[in-house]
Parts: C-alpha cells; structure tokens; sequence
C-alpha cells in the first residue's frame, strides 16, 4: 500500500525569490526615486530590502534608472522591457518573473520598511491551503496589491494582460485569482507618497529596530 503524501503545509525559503519594486517616477515626491531617499542613515530601499531578505531565498531590484546605486544593494538589478515608459508595477513583475529562478517570487514595494517579518510564510501558507497561484495581503479590509506572493509560471499570463494593454494590479490578480491574507497591523503596509510622511518616518524609530 502506498505511503500517503501529506500536504505541504508551508514554502521553504529558499523556494522563494524576493523582488523589491523601484522602478516608479516617485511624482507625488516631485519625481525622486523614492528608494534611495535617506532614512536613519541608509536609503529607504536598504531597509526593505533587509526585512525582505529574511524572508527568501534570492533578491531581486526592479529599478528604471540610478542602476548602479540599487545595484550597491547587494542585489540583481532588472529593468522593465520599456524602461523609459514607466509602466506601473506590474511591467516590474513581469521582470521579476522573467528572472525568477525559484517557484514563487514575493514582491513588495520600495517605500514600505515596515512590512511584516512573516509576509512570506503567511502567504505561503494561505496559498498552500487555497490551493493558489496567488496570495495577497490585506489589512483593515483593504487590499495590498503589490504586496503579493506569486508562482513563478505566471509570467505568461502577466504577458498577455500587458501586451494587451493592462495596467492595473487588482485587474490582473482577478483574472489569475488569489487568496486574501489579512494582517493584524495596517501600519506595516505604510508606504511613503508624500515628503511630510517620510519627514513623519524620520522622526520615529529606525525600522531596523
């Protein structure tokens, strides 16, 4: 009689490759390249960078320009295929997943250094037990788009959306379908759109506490 198989009921890490996206124009920060702006000492993208990679097993930068300063990072730089355009995240996941050499690709945006130590392994989990290509946070009932565990194969799909013409995150997510995961605390998906919040994430604690 053959042994049962039990279910996997989380994803190693190493099964995991973490994306951080920074290949928007920043306009309602005047158009900065919102990653490298200095916070408690080291560029905002440093700090997510450093809770994303106690999480996966492999990184990955989604950047459009300042290449060699993302690349200063420590991680592998990947440009969208139309750089210039500025096409949204989703032009950046689709690079991700081109590059990802791992089943699942968790990615997450530049600006949020306070995003939960267990983002992978809660959606690893949801996805496991959904049995899903697709686990996105959420908190206080809203939706955290790009903050988004995604299997690795994909990338077809994403192609097809874009080439004809989609843009929106939520849009495409619809049609793969996907689990919500919700998270207790809000404040881990803050992200910084304006410089009066950066200015009000300068003066708390450094994320790295």
């Amino acid at each position: 009689m053959p042994a049962t198989r039990i279910p996997a009921t989380r994803i190693p890490r190493e099964e995991i490759t973490g994306l951080l996206l920074a290949g928007g124009r920043g306009a309602r920060m005047g158009g900065v390249d919102k990653g490298l702006l200095d916070l408690h000492g080291r560029p905002l993208a440093a700090h997510v960078l450093q809770r994303l990679d106690a999480q996966v097993g492999a990184l990955l930068i989604s950047a459009n320009r300042n290449l060699e300063q993302y690349a200063i990072l420590g991680a592998r730089v990947l440009r969208d295929a139309d750089a210039q355009a500025f096409a949204g995240p989703l032009a950046g996941i689709a690079s991700g997943l081109r590059a990802c050499a791992t089943p699942w690709l968790l990615s997450v945006p530049c600006d949020a250094p306070r995003l939960p130590a267990d983002l992978a392994s809660r959606l690893g989990a949801a996805a496991l037990a959904d049995g899903r290509r697709a686990a996105v946070a959420c908190a206080a009932g809203r939706l955290q788009p790009v903050f988004a565990l995604l299997r690795s194969d994909l990338l077809d799909s994403l192609q097809r959306y874009l080439e004809a013409g989609g843009r929106k995150v939520e849009s495409w997510l619809d049609d793969v379908g996907y689990v919500r995961v919700p998270f207790e605390d809000p404040g881990c998906f803050d992200n910084i759109n304006l410089p009066q919040q950066l200015q009000a994430l300068r003066g708390g604690p450094d994320p790295r506490a």
